[in-house]
Parts: structure tokens; C-alpha cells; sequence
């Protein structure tokens, strides 16, 4: 019988003030209990805390809790005290004598979870607590930090393998939020858990709503957040990157929108931050302006929304931080400020987190030709003096590496306390003074009894400990000091103000160091790849939740239908295979290679030229006329391979990049690569002109008079109201702009011209009009038709006439209580001026089509289909369930409805597994009814 099935999970799920698991927990914690290796991703706020928590409780030995942030553990240990749970934590942020204290306690057996950082495993004094202690289960947290795929990678993680393997391999858990495919399997092979239990509970937040605003400008950035603010009230969170932008947005909330906003950023003194995470987790501000510092780890359950005024550099980082909005299950929101600044200063982190070979070697020389010991420059300070290119924390960076290769060694301050270190297991160093040397013999003693058994660990004390025990002056005090320093075994470091270095040999050369510079090129690189990722994010028109789930290796083909992509687009946008899409890849396929041909080298306007076959003479200059792509799509007009080339610009197949000011050049992106290449067709829709696409396809769908697709000539226009079309055009400029979209992304030109020539009086006639649908009838309908009737003389649309939008909801339905439901309408019925947009789906369900050929056919989303076939149902039409429900929901409803009257659908609904629907269940129950 397994530990797992002899525990009440009841009375250990009330310890920590819970009824039930949530989805994942109780797998993860059964592994846990049969002490087998696990690999847990959770997204954030999945309770990935508990699947070693309650274990810890559970059964007798000590759970030790590896995790990143210092700042972090004391609010996790006092939940845990709060519920008289045994837990401490060890770090650096307690005094030497506590972790004494604490490191015993450990090895006694006297806490259920210790929570360390990943450095306290250099200490062998910590190892040896550990080693004696009973240790039943290692919970390695934020376990991506380990990979150097992973978006935090921390050098320190790597080690754990090695610290796993000397403390016998006990039972581990590795636990994150964002994991790829890579990276998981680079925790697995860093950690060398056996055969682990991998659970990954999902990645999507059905909650939550992505949202992506283009601002060009500092102003438009500010003009969008407050705009954003006043509109989402509640607790939230803005991030930016760097400290002096936390203080700028905070200012700008304060003073546009009369919302306190507490700051949070590393430059802050220890206290500070500690009073700005409280007053936001208490609720005293509302609104926290943070860096990527705040926020792991924070329980906050309400913050309705995440703002992101800078883009981050990795989906994984964004992700992370986006899903701390909504951990309560209600509707939150998520919003980026994206501009193209962001992007050069995710480059100029990247490069100051793995400087150039010759950056690291000047930092070094500049270092070891000072005399200070230690030496107490700032890194700032260090910049200037060297006019690096890179920021202050690239120094640092240089520093790190120089510490790792046992050039230099990094001191904190610690209260103008000094510093020193034994590395030798002899009882004492006394014994290897003279005897005459009585002072230096006294201060020995002294210090060897503050180090006490912590050899060959930095230890700090303050210099009038030894004033006061050996009685002697400062001055002496630090004499002696300086010449134990030539005993081999002892170091020792004067007391500094604030982050100091120590050369540990000036004489050693640059060249004899050993750095991994072929390494950290591996990981810039990557680094770039995850930003160039995190920007196709960003710019991408497809939804976004989708996009994100894609990216950890959930090929979902289910769209969230409320990130702004979903909502803001022409219902049916999503359609990404047109009828000929074997032409239109082809097509494709051929520009992406002339843009291979011209070696990445020249703007778009030149790479159209060629392929067109213009004659120009720069063409020749350049030999791009001897190219095999030259005259590839010359059956197109030179401005339609233009538009054809902005198209996978707009749609993240190609992008632009500055070699020089004002002079872009157009390229590949990865996705653009593996198009051109086969490796994958086109996930993404092209924004080309309706003339456009059909001249690649030679089709365009319509439908026939009995339902059927068809292939359908161009429709003949009546004659275009000139001055009508110049209104159109004119509110499509004025409407793109407050909705932050391109023009032609609202209206094409097609359409615009269309609405010119029909000009139609209803939302129905509108709904006909190609390029409009659903969406932008409820979002732009009564604009459009005020505007229309101003130049054909009737009147705006109103109840009593034709469709008001008042009477649709927000999601695009009709109202069911305004009255205005729709006359039952004969199938016979020819009248078709007079048939409603849902006839003509309920026409193609009938005849045949699944929802989605329906949805690429009328250019409608796969939720409208579904709310025509119920309309079609209320309005008398014979509509089968099946054509539009999946057959897994088909069956749950038909075995927990049954034969249940209309009444019980709400309470039914409650009962339902999670994914069905409301408007699924009443289709249901409308079309049993039907005789």
C-alpha cells in the first residue's frame, strides 16, 4: 500500500485553509508521496507551492526548498508559521549567528521545509547540516532558472545536480511556470532526475485577455495607459525596464489619473521595497510600477490587470509576469505598450548580460592596475572611467565572469564590517606564528573564535569586536590584520561602505583565465532568437493566447476569442488557408526567396523590383537581373508585389532592420525561413487586397443560389458615390486611429469602395458588404450608416426599422428580450434582400459544410456560425444540433440533460464539465424541443 492512500488529504488540505486540490495538484502530490522524481510546469497561480508543502507536513523528515529570491522567502515562511507549520529559511538577509543556530535545527530534525538560495550550497557547512539531517524530498523552485534555455538562467542552478548527486539523490521536484520543450528537458538531464513524473497542467488562462497597443512615443505610451486606467479599475501591476522609467510612470499614474502608485525596483533600499510590496498586497495602493524585480512569488489573488509599458524580452518572462493578473479565476486583463524603442533596449540588455571578449579582458586590466584593496568603484563609475558601450550591470556582469574564472572576488557591504577567511582544517593558525609575535598571535586567536567551524566561508565582523577583546587600538588592529595576510591560509578584507572587488592576483594575465566565451555566444544568440520571438509576438495578428500556448508546446488550433486580435478583427479573419491556398503558398514561397536571393541586403522596394523583372538600372548595377528568383511574379503589377512583400512584413514572414539610418532592409524571420524552405505552410493571414488575392488564386469564395461554394466573378458595382467614398475613407483615417489599427486593417480599400457603389441602409445590408462581419457591424455599424445616409437622404437605422445596435448584446447577439425577434422564415423564401445574415449559414450548415468551411466561406468567426444556427432555430428553421457541436459535447449533454425542461439549463450548466457552453447547452435544448 503507498504512503498516498493511508492519508487524509482532507485534514492536510484544511492545514493550509483549503477544501479541495486544484487541477494537477493531487497527481503531482501522490508522485511526490511515492518518492518519485517530478517535473512540474503549472502556470502561475496553479498552486504549485503545495505539491511540496503538503508531502512536508505529511510525513517526518525535512523538505528543502531551492529558490531564487531572497526577498522572498521570510513572507513564505511566515504564511507557513502563521498555519504552525515548522519552516525557516537560511540566507544572507540573517546574522551569522542565526544561521548557526538555524543550520543546527536542520541537522536536529526541528523543521517539516528549510528555503535556501542556490549559493548556500558552496558552503560545506550547510552541506553537512543537510547531510545529517533527514531529508525526504528536494523542491527545486523556479526550476528554469537551471537550464540555460530558460529565460533566468542562473549559474548557480547548475550546480544543484552535482549538490543532488553528493547528498545521496534524494527525491526531487523540479517546479516552474514557463517551461519550453527545451528547457524541460534541460532540467531533467541538469538535475539527472530518474524517469521523472513529467505533469504539465496547461498553460492557458482562459481568464485573462491579451492586449497589444502600438503607441509611437513616450506620450503616446502615457496617453494609452491612462487612457487604459481609466477604463480598468482595481489592483494592478506596470512593469518597465528599467528603474528611472518606474519612477517616470509612477509620476505620470499619479499625476494623470489620481491613482497612487507605489514603486518597486532593486535600486531601492531593502526597506523601501519591502514598504511598497505591502502596501499593494494590502491594498493601501492600488497600482504597483515595478521592473521584473517584483513579483515572483506574489500572492495576490484580485490584480485585475498587468500592464507592460516596455516589452520584455522573452515570451517566457512575459507570460510569467502577464498570468500574476486574475489568479482569483475572474476576468482580468493583460496590456503591452509596444513601440520599436523596446526592442533596441532589449538588445542593449543582451548585450550587457554577455559582454564581448574584449570587454570582459578591459574590465579585468582596468581592475588589476589599481592599487585599492579592496577596490570600492560603483560599476557606473567603472563604465565612465572605460567609456563601455554596455550599462552598469554588463560590469557587473564582466565581474561575475571574472569571479567564476577565480580572478577577482565580489564583496557585499555589510555595515562597514570587515571580512575574512581560513582555508585550512588545522585547529588553529596560531601555532604557525612565532612566539614572539605576542599581538599578531592575540588577534589570531581572536578571529579564529568568530569563525569558528566556518572554514573556508567568507565571514564578516566588525573591527571593534577586536578592539574591544584583544585591547589594542584601531590602527594596530589593522596592522596586524595586514600581516597575517602573508600566512597562506588567512585573507583578510579592511571594512568598505557599500560593493567592493578583490584582484586575487595581479600578475596573472588575461589570456590564462578561463571564460566560456563560445558558451555565452551560444546564449546571446539565444537570447536574441527569444527576443526576435517575443516582437513576431507583439506585431502578430492571430490570437494571442494561441500564439503563447504555441510557443510552449501546446498546439492548440482553438482561439481565445478575447485578446484583442480575436475581437478587434472582421469575424472570420482567422480562416488562414484561403480556397486556392496551394497558389497563394506558392506565390509566397517565391518572394520569400527572392528575399533569400538578395542575401538580406536590400529594402523592399528594390527586392519587388526584381521580382517583377524591372529594368531599372540599379537592378544591373547590383547584378540582382542574374538572380534565378529575377521576374518570378512578373504576372504581377510592380505596386501588387509591393503590397504582396508589406503583407508578410505585417504578418511576421519578413521583417525590416536599420544597417543604416533610414535605410531598412528586409529579411527573413524564422517563421519566414521555414515557409520558404517547406518545413511548414502559412499560419497567418495575409493582408492583401481582395483584387490582389484573387489575381494570385484565380478564386474567391461566394454562394449559390442552392448553398453551395462556388467560384464567383468579381460582383459589378454599381457606379461609386465619388464623394461618399472620400467621407469613407476619411473616417476610415479618423476610426483607425482611436482603435490603434492600420487603416486598410479596419476597411480595405475593396470594401470601401463596395460601401460606396451599395451604400446599405441596415445592419444587415452591411453584413453583405465583403470585409465586414459581426464585429464590426456591433463596433463601427451605426458610425457607417449615419455617414452613408448622409448622401443617400435616409435616416440613421432605429428599432422600429431596420436593425438598432442597441438591441444586440455585447457579444454580437440579439437581444432576447428587446422584441425585435425576426419573423420565421420559409427556406422557399427567394426574397433575398429580405433574408438576415444567419439564413445564409443556416443555408451552408444544411447543405453539408462544417462550421469552419462556413466561417471561411461568409468571413464570420466559428462563434457566430454557432449564434446563426440558434437564431436560425428560434426563427422556424430545422436546424440538427450536430452540425455545429463537437460530437465529445453532444455526448456530455445528452447524458446530463436528458429529457430536462428549458428551466434547468442554468443549473445544469454549473454542473458541466469545463468548455461547454451556455449558448451550446441552450442550442441543445431549442433543437430538442423542435418537432
Amino acid at each position: 500500500m503507498s504512503e498516498a492512500t493511508t492519508i487524509d488529504f482532507s485534514t492536510l488540505l484544511a492545514v493550509f485553509g483549503l477544501t479541495s486540490f486544484r487541477p494537477g495538484q493531487r497527481e503531482v502530490i501522490e508522485a511526490v508521496l511515492a518518492d518519485e522524481d517530478c517535473l512540474c510546469v503549472m502556470p502561475t497561480g496553479g498552486g504549485k507551492s503545495l505539491c511540496y508543502q503538503l508531502p512536508a507536513v505529511a510525513r517526518a523528515g525535512v523538505t528543502l526548498v531551492v529558490s531564487p529570491l531572497i526577498a522572498l522567502m521570510k513572507d513564505q515562511v511566515d504564511a507557513l508559521l502563521a498555519r504552525n507549520i515548522k519552516a525557516t529559511f537560511i540566507n544572507s538577509a540573517i546574522t551569522p549567528a542565526e544561521q548557526s543556530e538555524r543550520l543546527g535545527g536542520l541537522a536536529a530534525g526541528r523543521y517539516d521545509l528549510v528555503y535556501v538560495v542556490p549559493e548556500r550550497f558552496r558552503s560545506q557547512r550547510f552541506l553537512q547540516s543537510v547531510g545529517a539531517a533527514n531529508l525526504r524530498l528536494l523542491a527545486v523552485d523556479e526550476a528554469h532558472c537551471i537550464s540555460e534555455w530558460g529565460h533566468d538562467f542562473r549559474p548557480d542552478y547548475t550546480r544543484l545536480g552535482r549538490f543532488r548527486a553528493q547528498l545521496g539523490n534524494p527525491p526531487t521536484i523540479a517546479l516552474t511556470a514557463t517551461a519550453t520543450d527545451a528547457v524541460r528537458r534541460d532540467i531533467v538531464e541538469q538535475l539527472a532526475l530518474k524517469s521523472p513524473r513529467t505533469m504539465i497542467t496547461g498553460f492557458g488562462r482562459p481568464n485573462l485577455s491579451y492586449i497589444v497597443e502600438t503607441p509611437s512615443g513616450q506620450a503616446r505610451k502615457d496617453a494609452a495607459l491612462l487612457r487604459f486606467l481609466k477604463d480598468n479599475p482595481g489592483s494592478g501591476i506596470v512593469y518597465a525596464s528599467t528603474r528611472k522609467r518606474c519612477e517616470e510612470v509612477a509620476e505620470t499614474i499619479s499625476a494623470g489619473s489620481g491613482r497612487r502608485a507605489a514603486v518597486y525596483h532593486a535600486g531601492m533600499m531593502s526597506e523601501d521595497r519591502r514598504t511598497a510590496q505591502e502596501a499593494f498586497m494590502q491594498g493601501r495602493r492600488e497600482i504597483v510600477v515595478a521592473t521584473n524585480a517584483f513579483g515572483m512569488g506574489i500572492d495576490k489573488a484580485d490584480v485585475r490587470f498587468v500592464i507592460h509599458y516596455n516589452m520584455p524580452g522573452t515570451i517566457e518572462a512575459y507570460y510569467q509576469e502577464a498570468g500574476r493578473a486574475g489568479r482569483d479565476g475572474l476576468p482580468s486583463r493583460c496590456l503591452m505598450l509596444y513601440s520599436a524603442g523596446d526592442r533596441y533596449l532589449q538588445e542593449f540588455f543582451i548585450e550587457s548580460a554577455y559582454p564581448a571578449r574584449e570587454v570582459v579582458a578591459t574590465v579585468y586590466d582596468y581592475l588589476r592596475s589599481l592599487d585599492d584593496d579592496p577596490i570600492e568603484q560603483t560599476q557606473q563609475e567603472i563604465k565612465q572611467q572605460l567609456g563601455l558601450s554596455i550599462g552598469a550591470e554588463g560590469v557587473g556582469t564582466c565581474q561575475q565572469l571574472l569571479e567564476r574564472a577565480g580572478a577577482l572576488e565580489r564583496l557585499e557591504p555589510k555595515e562597514n564590517m570587515a571580512v575574512v577567511r581560513i582555508d585550512s582544517e588545522l585547529p588553529s593558525l596560531v601555532d604557525l606564528l612565532p612566539r614572539q609575535a605576542k599581538a599578531q598571535r592575540r588577534v589570531l586567536q581572536a578571529i579564529e573564535r568568530i569563525v569558528g567551524a566556518r572554514r573556508r566561508e567568507t565571514v564578516y565582523f566588525h573591527p571593534r569586536d577586536l578592539v574591544r577583546t584583544c585591547e589594542m587600538q584601531p590602527p594596530a588592529i589593522a596592522r596586524t590584520l595586514r600581516e597575517l595576510r602573508l600566512l597562506a591560509a588567512f585573507d583578510y578584507v579592511p571594512s568598505f561602505r557599500g560593493r567592493a572587488v578583490r584582484i586575487l592576483d595581479r600578475n596573472r594575465r588575461f589570456e590564462d583565465l578561463e571564460i566560456d566565451f563560445e558558451t555565452m555566444e551560444r546564449r546571446k544568440a539565444a537570447e536574441y532568437e527569444k527576443l526576435a520571438r517575443m516582437i513576431r509576438y507583439a506585431e502578430a495578428r492571430d490570437c494571442r493566447q494561441r500564439a503563447i500556448l504555441r510557443y510552449f508546446g501546446d498546439k492548440t488550433d482553438k482561439a481565445c476569442g478575447r485578446c484583442d486580435n480575436c475581437s478587434s478583427r472582421p469575424a472570420g479573419a482567422e480562416s488562414s488557408v484561403p480556397a486556392a491556398a496551394d497558389a497563394l503558398l506558392l506565390t509566397v514561397r517565391k518572394a520569400l526567396s527572392g528575399v533569400a536571393r538578395c542575401r538580406e541586403r536590400f529594402g523592399k522596394r528594390v527586392v519587388a523590383q526584381m521580382l517583377f523583372g524591372s529594368q531599372s538600372t540599379k537592378l544591373t548595377r547590383f547584378g540582382l537581373d542574374q538572380l534565378s528568383t529575377y521576374g518570378l511574379l512578373s504576372h504581377l503589377l510592380l505596386e501588387e508585389v509591393n503590397q504582396l512583400i508589406d503583407a508578410l512584413v505585417g504578418a511576421g514572414y519578413l521583417r525590416e532592420e536599420e544597417v543604416d539610418r533610414f535605410r531598412p532592409v528586409v529579411k527573413l524571420t524564422e517563421l519566414g525561413t521555414e515557409v520558404m524552405t517547406g518545413e511548414c505552410g502559412l499560419e497567418r493571414d495575409l493582408d492583401l487586397p481582395d483584387a490582389l488575392k484573387m489575381k494570385i488564386t484565380g478564386v474567391r469564395p461566394a454562394v449559390g443560389d442552392n448553398g453551395d461554394a462556388r467560384i464567383a466573378d468579381p460582383p459589378i458595382l454599381p457606379a461609386i458615390n465619388q464623394a461618399l467614398l472620400e467621407a469613407l475613407k476619411q473616417w476610415r483615417k479618423e476610426a483607425s486611429e482611436r482603435a490603434k489599427l492600420p487603416p486598410h486593417y479596419l476597411l480595405t480599400n475593396a470594401t470601401i469602395d463596395e460601401l460606396a457603389a451599395r451604400r446599405p441602409r441596415t445592419n444587415e445590408e452591411l453584413l453583405q458588404i465583403k470585409g465586414i462581419g459581426d464585429t464590426k457591424v456591433n463596433r463601427f455599424g451605426r458610425e457607417l450608416l449615419e455617414l452613408i445616409g448622409r448622401f443617400t437622404g435616409s435616416d440613421a437605422p432605429n428599432a422600429a426599422g431596420h436593425a438598432d445596435d442597441s438591441a444586440r448584446s455585447s457579444s454580437g447577439k440579439e437581444s432576447e428580450t428587446s422584441g425585435d425577434t425576426l419573423p420565421a422564415i420559409s427556406p422557399n423564401d427567394q426574397s433575398a434582400a429580405e433574408r438576415p445574415s444567419h439564413y445564409w449559414t443556416w443555408r451552408l450548415l444544411s447543405a453539408g459544410f462544417t462550421p469552419s468551411e462556413c466561417a471561411a466561406i461568409r468571413s464570420i468567426g466559428p462563434e457566430v456560425v454557432l449564434d446563426h444556427a440558434l437564431r436560425a432555430c428560434e426563427n422556424g428553421l430545422a436546424v440538427d444540433p450536430a452540425w455545429v457541436l463537437p460530437a465529445e459535447t453532444l455526448e456530455v449533454l445528452q447524458a446530463r440533460i436528458g429529457e430536462e425542461s428549458p428551466s434547468r439549463i442554468r443549473p445544469l450548466l454549473s454542473e458541466l464539465p469545463k468548455g461547454v457552453r451556455y449558448e451550446e447547452v441552450q442550442l441543445y435544448i431549442k433543437c430538442r424541443r423542435k418537432p
